[in-house]
């Protein structure tokens, strides 16, 4: 080729590629990013360590991104071209290899994004934070790189002691036997903490609860917390323990024959989770956020909201499920406001309730595709909602299998305070799935939950008196509250105690902030009358479960005004449930339902009762009456 010619093609190149080059100039931290394939066998959110060819790949989600960088200790948390990270074909995956890592200790690290933000991961397990860890004690975790960064830091353990399960063959209870035991570690036992409530097992196996729900454990900030503000859904909150602490209580329930449920909250997420921090400004998430609302959709909204029709958030919420039903071996989840889980607005205003509570086909599809996820992974997960919502929504979501959490605190407490001027003040008629539509009682119900103020508090406050008979008093409350728990207990469907509810507990769920710490109260146990309530509702709670008649029988039933009463059939066997919620005496006819010989299973005696016969039964006198005894 002549020289001539040659020299022009260099300068045509030199000038192309100058051009070239000063139009697409980007500063530090914005490269344009090369796709490039994630390595084969590595998930797409957080770390697959393999411990065997001592290599680790974290992969962070982070859409339209510039650039990423693994900052850990292994340099020193400055960025580096080596701790570069590729982002993957589908330009959402950031991931980086690192080989020849130890095989044991731990590696700390953060993502800089962009080249100027900084978060953690939010598939890790285990977290650091500089304000609240210095006040956790007695529990082993990684100090905190001081000096070296700021902000939350994540923890990749290199050789985790792996837990070894004992309890291997597990029999879930059937789902309309469940006595649940709803639990916070923090004002259960005085060193709030998964270990001791461990050696509270012979404690619920007397008084005969079948599962155990754990208000919920994911790290969450601050750590005086009830829990319902998440920031890292897959790690354990080390205020309580340890993962394997965890283990190891869920490994001993089931050992003793106690299912265990998991209270999680995927409604919102709080500031500290990455989910909001990638995508953050002006003190709300960016409309760019691919999982979380700019602003709420529904009411009683707290942190920052879901997009649950996002497919990230979809993604999201189904790795952590299987997380932790894979390595935790839970046997189900109660979701937090899972009637939030909607993009339907109905605004954010009280005003705005009976329109968020209104039918929602968006939100049954919802919660249709996370149900049969669900069921794919264990057919035999218990799933339940804290929904409230339309009857004609909940009817369909149950007829899929869910259970829908039913609050009768509030007629509950009427009744054992002893007001009844109003017949419907007080109707236990919501007890029943006929009055929900349900095909099945694939209802939750309860009198007490963490959520609402005690029963025994309101009898001692404000309980109802007549002549020398008092609500008020403690002997005479705490009857009337066994009275009310055989109502409960003995109706068709699966039940909720909330925990110290059994011994009558009485203080006032503001003590101290409604969400702050409450007194941990063993000393009921010495007092001879809230231990007589104790193993009432244990007497009750075995009856439940050793009786197939109190989970799915036909129902009649009389539950509106001071007298109270239901009957349930099943084959020749029948139980009928009658109290006196007054606080004067009060007559009954008996009616051609009632009537017959039947047995009394407080007594073990026989009791006739004719038809059009008078009944008289004092204030807060209540029968547990069946045509053959109950098994005990």
């Amino acid at each position: 080729m002549n020289r001539s010619i040659v020299v022009f093609y260099l300068i045509v190149l030199f000038i192309g590629f100058q051009a070239c080059d000063k139009k697409g100039v980007t500063p530090p931290g914005e490269e344009i990013p090369v796709p490039s394939t994630l390595p084969s066998g590595v998930a797409e959110g957080g770390v697959t360590w393999d411990k065997g060819s001592r290599k680790a790949t974290f992969t962070l989600i982070a859409p339209n991104k510039k650039s990423v960088n693994l900052i850990s200790s292994l340099h020193d948390f400055k960025p580096t071209d080596a701790n570069k990270m590729h982002v993957a074909s589908d330009g959402q995956t950031w991931w980086l290899t690192v080989e020849n890592l130890p095989t044991s200790g731990h590696v700390t690290y953060q993502f800089l994004v962009d080249g100027e933000l900084k978060v953690a991961d939010p598939y890790c397990h285990l977290v650091l934070d500089p304000d609240h860890d210095r006040y956790i004690q007695g529990v082993d975790f990684p100090a905190y790189p001081t000096g070296k960064t700021n902000g939350i830091v994540s923890v990749l353990e290199l050789d985790a002691p792996v837990y070894s399960w004992k309890a291997n063959s597990f029999s879930r209870p059937n789902p309309y036997d469940l006595v649940i035991y709803e639990l916070l570690v923090r004002d259960f036992v005085q060193k709030h903490d998964y270990k001791t409530v461990q050696d509270s097992i012979p404690y619920f196996q007397r008084l005969g609860v079948n599962a155990i729900q754990l208000l919920p454990v994911q790290e969450f900030e601050g750590n005086l917390s009830w829990g319902y503000n998440p920031s890292f859904h897959l790690a354990v909150d080390k205020y309580y323990g340890r993962a394997n602490d965890l283990k190891a209580l869920v490994d001993a329930l089931h050992e003793a024959g106690i299912a265990v449920i998991l209270d999680v909250v995927y409604n919102h997420a709080f500031g500290q989770s990455p989910l909001a921090q990638l995508f953050f400004n002006n003190a709300a998430p960016t409309a760019q956020n691919p999982w979380l609302n700019r602003a709420a959709t529904h009411p009683y909204n707290v942190g920052y909201d879901f997009n649950h029709e996002s497919a990230l958030t979809k993604q999201f919420v189904k790795d952590v499920l299987k997380y932790w039903v894979e390595e935790f071996h839970v046997d189900g989840f109660r979701f937090d406001l899972s009637k939030g889980f909607t993009q339907k607005n109905s605004g954010t205003s009280e005003s705005a309730v009976g329109a968020w509570s209104a039918y929602d086909a968006s939100r049954v599809q919802i919660w249709k595709e996370y149900n049969d996820f669900l069921k794919r992974l264990d057919p035999e997960l218990y799933v339940i909602l804290e929904h409230f919502g339309d009857d004609q929504e909940e009817q369909e979501l149950a007829e899929e299998g869910m259970f829908l959490w039913n609050n009768l605190n509030y007629v509950f407490n009427e009744a054992t305070m002893g007001y009844h001027n109003d017949p419907k003040q007080s109707s236990f008629k919501r007890l029943f799935k006929s009055e929900h539509g349900f095909a099945k009682p694939n209802l939750i119900t309860y009198m007490e939950s963490h959520d609402e103020e005690r029963i025994q508090y309101k009898n001692q406050q404000w309980g109802n008196s007549a002549g020398n008979y008092s609500a008020k008093d403690l002997p005479t409350a705490l009857q009337r509250t066994e009275m009310a728990a055989a109502f409960l207990m003995l109706s068709p469907g699966p039940k909720m105690i909330w925990q110290f509810g059994e011994l009558g507990y009485d203080i006032d769920i503001n003590h101290n902030g409604r969400t702050g710490e409450k007194p941990i109260l063993w000393d009921y146990l010495k007092d001879s009358n809230r231990y007589g309530l104790y193993k009432q509702y244990s007497k009750l709670i075995h009856w439940k479960r050793r009786n197939t008649i109190f989970r799915d029988a036909a129902v009649f039933e009389q539950v509106e005004g001071a007298v109270k009463y239901f009957i349930l059939s099943e084959g020749g066997q029948q139980v009928m449930v009658i109290g006196n919620f007054g606080v004067e005496s009060n007559e009954i006819t008996i009616t051609a339902q009632m009537a017959g010989t039947w047995k009394d299973n407080m007594t073990q005696a026989n009791k006739v009762l004719a038809t059009g016969q008078k009944l008289n039964l004092k204030a807060g006198e209540h029968y547990i009456l069946s045509s053959t005894l109950l098994n005990n």
